[in-house]
């Protein structure tokens, strides 16, 4: 992979007050422009997942921000974080801002979103819908971002209440507002309007729910679902909830339901795409669904790793010193952190032999511990 943008963010020296306004980070050119349009993909990065917050307001029984509440650590990532991440952002197709917590409570999560577009990368983020308001919903219309999706784990407040503090009638709500906004602010001199999709977490206990799915997507205009499972467990005994490899009966009769849901909400106009683990996926093609070789994960300290899963703020030690390559790459359970953007320059992390060798390893169908149980390897 190449090393590119491995100056300091800060190029010209100036200590200035806000570190997203330095005026190193320029957009790309014309003629750049034009040669990823016409050349296709040209930039080392499909995503680059950022943590802006690890902060939520709700109580979600399958997280580990409410498991493991006592030891969880809840911050925002510092403007100066996301500011070194320029390098990053002008070698990513994206920057999906979301990590351990909800996005939108970041004071400068629009400000964020701003720098990404101004590197060129498409933008987009999830949320509970908790923070949403009139006035939030236009400034997200506004925003040049092409998706926000909302979560969910039910189409209704019964089959929704694993959501805790998330109330179904609140999601709702947020996504009326921004329809609205939508609507109102018409289509961006520079894009295409804002999508609205769902997130959906399919919970072994409440499948049925998901047959309400295409009628809810209808009555709010919500363009697309992604239908995701359970991949962390947060606690052992909630194994119930999510779809292993070996649970063929289980992910038969899930598999059954998700493509009638699907064929249901084509011909609505609506679009739901799903995966489920299957025993044979990983000696059919390797790697897995996180894309690791094409993608990188920033949480709010600045700490790069593989994924999302492999970074759970959960009593996080202290980052090693810089140099410490062996602690770096050793990680802390199935914590895997191959360094720190405000001790090195991102590129340089993402070139270093050991995080090159995670990436080939998992590819090759001989990945890290952390990741031999894992439900993404067997999705398909």
């Amino acid at each position: 992979m190449r090393e590119t943008g491995t100056e300091a963010p800060h190029a010209d020296g100036a200590d200035l007050r806000d570190p997203l306004a330095d005026p190193a980070f320029r957009a790309p050119g014309f003629l750049e422009r034009l040669r990823e349009a016409l050349l296709g993909a040209q930039r080392p990065l499909d995503c680059l997942q950022v943590e802006v917050t690890s902060l939520c307001s709700g109580r979600c029984v399958y997280c580990p921000h409410t498991t493991a509440a006592a030891t969880w650590r809840g911050r925002h990532m510092p403007d100066a974080v996301f500011a070194a991440l320029w390098p990053l952002l002008r070698g990513a197709q994206r920057a999906h801002l979301l990590g351990w917590g909800e996005p939108l409570l970041h004071p400068r999560f629009l400000d964020y979103v701003a720098l990404a577009r101004r590197a060129g990368c498409a933008v987009s983020s999830t949320s509970c819908g908790l923070r949403m308001d009139a006035a939030l919903a236009r400034r997200l219309a506004e925003s040049g971002m092409d998706l926000l999706a909302f979560s969910l784990v039910g189409t209704d407040e019964t089959t929704n209440d694993a959501r805790a503090g998330v109330p179904f009638a609140r999601v709702r709500e947020s996504v009326r507002l921004l329809r609205a906004a939508i609507r109102e602010t018409g289509q961006p001199p520079d894009g295409e309007p804002l999508e609205i999709h769902f997130a959906y977490l399919l919970l072994a206990d409440r499948m049925d729910a998901v047959r309400r799915l295409p009628a809810l997507m209808d009555e709010l205009d919500v363009e697309m679902t992604v239908v995701s499972t359970l991949d962390y467990l947060a606690l052992p005994d909630q194994a119930h909830l999510a779809f292993a490899p070996q649970e063929t009966e289980k992910l038969v009769a899930a598999r059954d339901l998700l493509e009638t849901v699907a064929a249901e909400a084509e011909t609505r106009g609506r679009i739901i795409h799903f995966a489920l683990p299957g025993a044979d996926a990983v000696a059919d093609a390797g790697g897995c669904r996180e894309n690791v070789a094409r993608s990188c994960y920033v949480d709010a300290d600045g700490r790069l790793s593989p994924c999302v899963y492999l970074n759970v703020p959960d009593n996080a030690p202290p980052a090693p010193a810089q140099g410490d390559v062996d602690a770096v790459s050793r990680g802390d359970g199935r914590r895997r952190v191959f360094g720190d953007v405000r001790a090195e320059a991102p590129w340089r992390i993402w070139n270093k032999p050991e995080f090159a060798d995670f990436r080939a390893a998992l590819v090759r169908n001989a990945p890290d511990a952390a990741c031999l149980g894992c439900p993404k390897r067997f999705e398909r």
